[in-house]
């Protein structure tokens, strides 16, 4: 029988993830995830992060960059998360007999298991995804579907939780991935700070058109504010009223307001408004026009739009997208 110290050592041991690696794979896929939970040993316990091959043996990416590993997929025994990443040559990739038997083998050893891109392909052709709901990259999404039936693929979502499963979109959405991973072990103060940290959003909307909510709102804490915010972010274009709003939630127009204003800062409207610009603005960083803008996001017109714009940021949507319509340094004569 452990002693109660070595008892106490396996409570406090952070985190064991094992990253599954092969020839192929993308780069981003895997470091962009991985870099969440690094930086989570900044603020948390933190996590052991195992870079795993089928045999042991180092591979070489995507871009032909050789990438160390750890250990071979035999030699590992349980873990908290497994990470696939993805790769653009799939499925072919996942076709490879001792690749599905290491995913396989990880899965079961596994608490959870998160796929990023095309690494849904791998969990599906071992069977672990039927009857099940994923996601991946959309350029891959109707061949996943088609080749998997049994799989229900929602297409357009950056990132997807059924049981044990998670899988993401393409590339920096396994970054979302990861905050929310991180999120569900530590919280949601540390996954905010890390998100900070890395100069990216903590949680996005539900759609690979990647529209964007910002890191500046407090997350609800109560039912309600859920409800609510959770409804908002579902079609944030709908013209919301505070009494429809409450009606969903169950509860009167003045006690969803006192809610909204204490977890938040913000009245339903305020809140309605602050994600249509969060919107607003990725459709103008997209290359959009301030009538198109204006018209998929919800408001009667691109005058209210701009009047919304320039009461949040000081300059119209026009000038926003001159100011930051590249991202290249400019050249002094």
């Amino acid at each position: 029988m452990a002693s109660s110290a070595e008892l106490q050592r396996r409570e406090t041991k952070p985190p064991r993830i094992g990253v599954l690696l092969f020839d192929g794979v993308k780069m981003l896929d895997f470091v962009g995830p991985a870099e969440v939970f690094h930086e989570a040993s900044q603020r948390t316990a933190g996590y052991e992060i195992v870079p795993i091959s089928v045999d042991g043996k180092d591979v070489v990416s995507s871009m032909g960059i050789t990438v160390g590993v750890q250990a071979a997929a035999a030699d590992i025994d349980a873990l908290d998360t497994l990470i696939i990443p993805g790769t653009e040559q799939a499925p072919e990739v996942f076709l490879d007999e001792g690749l599905l038997a290491a995913v396989s083998e990880l899965a079961a050893r596994s608490r959870r298991v998160a796929s990023i891109c095309t690494a849904a392909f791998a969990l599906a052709a071992v069977g672990l995804l039927d009857g099940r709901t994923t996601t991946t990259h959309w350029k891959f999404a109707p061949t996943l579907a088609a080749t998997f039936p049994s799989v229900t693929v929602k297409a357009d979502a950056i990132f997807v939780h059924d049981g044990k499963y998670h899988s993401s979109a393409g590339v920096a959405a396994g970054i979302d991935l990861a905050l929310a991973l991180l999120e569900d072990d530590y919280g949601a103060d540390a996954a905010r700070s890390v998100a900070q940290l890395l100069l990216v959003y903590m949680k996005r909307s539900g759609s690979q058109s990647q529209f964007s909510a910002s890191l500046r709102g407090k997350p609800p804490r109560s039912s309600v504010a859920k409800t609510v915010t959770d409804r908002i972010h579902d079609d944030p274009t709908r013209a919301y009223t505070v009494d429809e709003l409450a009606h969903y939630a169950g509860v009167s127009p003045r006690h969803l307001a006192r809610v909204m204003r204490d977890e938040l800062g913000l009245s339903p409207a305020e809140y309605v408004s602050t994600i249509r610009l969060d919107l607003a603005v990725a459709r103008l960083e997209a290359g959009a026009s301030v009538a198109e803008t204006a018209s998929a996001t919800g408001y009667v017109s691109p005058v209210s739009l701009r009047r919304a714009f320039v009461g949040r940021f000081g300059i119209t949507p026009s000038e926003y997208q001159r100011r930051f319509q590249t991202s290249r340094a400019t050249v002094s004569p």
